[in-house]
């Protein structure tokens, strides 16, 4: 690892992101997932394209 350039090609880039020390490393925990609310269309929604081929 060179720390005083920026790495110029894909393996410079991947032999330096091995380098980094397992305690500086994101954990591998997977992320909490939520249930979005169903998208709905509403009239503001509807509003935005209705003129849409009057541009088109």
């Amino acid at each position: 690892m060179n720390a005083v350039t920026e790495p110029e090609t894909l393996s410079e880039l991947i032999a330096d992101c091995a380098l980094i020390p397992a305690t500086l490393q994101a954990e591998n925990l997977p992320l909490p997932r939520s249930a979005a609310k169903p998208w709905e269309v509403d009239e503001v929604c509807h509003a935005q394209v209705a003129e849409l081929d009057a541009y088109v």
